[in-house]
């Protein structure tokens, strides 16, 4: 089941799907012929981790990756090389993952267990009282998770002592998909409902509220403006998505919206110190000036395809589309300046930079480590 069949929420602990394609049919994209290689990308290795149906965030800190398949393998590798530094297979299907602080892995398993592992160990388990599709975030000798009832709980790290638990009631529908979770100095952002909310990890009180969309429409699904995964981070600033609502920017030391911008999209963002990439639904990929909210370039050279969440690299844009094809569009323009075929499967998440290698993931299973010279 593919983002091109099914919209999925979640609703008082139980998955709704919704027909997405009740509508007209989706425009057959254009053909793209022969590209001319204007930046080369190399793969430099490939393993295979098993097939992912749930919302995976491969978790990148130096040069390790840490990731799972649905099946309950929990893994880390070298970067590098694609070799594994250790894998585990737990007793539970996976629901929601991988947060990981370089040491310290979490997971949340299909029966709303948190279980953390290190060194190919699991530590500990929790029982959750509600599903989670956000990777828990491991930070500061802590392990937090957002559940669908939007709730945040703050576990200790090491003995898995409950700490506190933050609920913000809302909609009562939920994407079935990564929301935004991250850590700012000593402060945690989390995305609930449209809002970007900084909170204290220590106690869970609220310290500001920034509003990047505002529910609206005659039913709970219009009214629908989770915030999605990938969020961006440069410095103090983080630019975030709100599902087919808008995109914006946040000084998170102040708490202060710079701007949104409305953009109908259901994948998160990814950018620089200047510009900030946010595909659209239709396959047209946008570029906005990251301090200003200023429209830079589009392209529709992709127009129709079904976009993975991008990834700004330092040589251009990569995003990848459901036939298994990896494109790299130029930070100037968007125009394409390399294609290569991973697989026969969309990505399962978004590109991630680690151990010198651009790594991604397709549903099947299928990990890739790239070069771009």
């Amino acid at each position: 089941m593919t983002r091109a069949s099914w919209m999925r929420f979640a609703l008082a602990g139980v998955c709704v799907a919704i027909a997405a394609c009740s509508g007209p049919a989706r425009p057959k994209p254009t053909e793209i012929p022969g590209v001319p290689v204007l930046q080369e990308v190399r793969s430099s290795w490939t393993t295979k981790m098993g097939k992912v149906d749930f919302p995976l965030v491969v978790s990148a800190r130096e040069d390790r990756i840490a990731l799972a398949n649905s099946q309950g393998v929990v893994a880390v590798l070298n970067a590098t090389t694609g070799k594994d530094i250790w894998r585990l297979t737990l007793d539970q299907p996976i629901a929601a993952g991988v947060g990981s602080d370089g040491q310290q892995v979490a997971v949340v398993t299909r029966n709303n267990e948190l279980v953390t592992l290190q060194d190919g160990k699991v530590q500990w388990r929790k029982s959750l009282p509600a599903q989670s599709f956000t990777p828990p975030l491991v930070a500061g000798a802590r392990v937090f998770v957002l559940t669908a009832d939007r709730s945040v709980i703050a576990f200790d790290g090491v003995t898995g002592r409950q700490l506190w638990t933050q609920q913000r009631p809302g909609d009562p529908l939920v994407l079935k998909q990564a929301s935004v979770m991250l850590a700012y100095k000593n402060t945690l952002l989390v995305g609930l409902s449209g809002r970007l909310v900084a909170l204290d990890p220590n106690t869970g009180v609220i310290r500001w509220e920034s509003a990047i969309a505002t529910p609206r429409g005659i039913n709970d699904i219009e009214r629908l403006v989770d915030l999605v995964s990938p969020s961006d981070r440069v410095g103090e600033v983080v630019c975030v998505r709100a599902f087919q609502t808008a995109v914006g920017c946040v000084n998170a030391e102040r708490g202060q919206t710079l701007w949104t911008r409305p953009s109908v999209g259901e994948i998160g963002v990814s950018g620089n110190e200047t510009l900030l990439i946010a595909p659209l639904s239709n396959g047209v990929v946008q570029a906005w000036g990251r301090t200003t909210g200023e429209r830079l370039w589009e392209t529709d050279r992709l127009k129709y395809r079904i976009l993975s969440a991008p990834l700004v690299t330092p040589r251009g844009v990569l995003v990848a589309d459901n036939g298994g094809w990896l494109y790299l569009l130029s930070l100037a323009d968007g125009a394409l300046l390399n294609r290569i075929k991973l697989d026969n499967e969309e990505l399962a998440t978004a590109p991630v930079f680690a151990g010198g290698h651009y790594v991604v993931v397709t549903r099947d299973g299928r990990v890739t480590g790239l070069q771009i010279p």
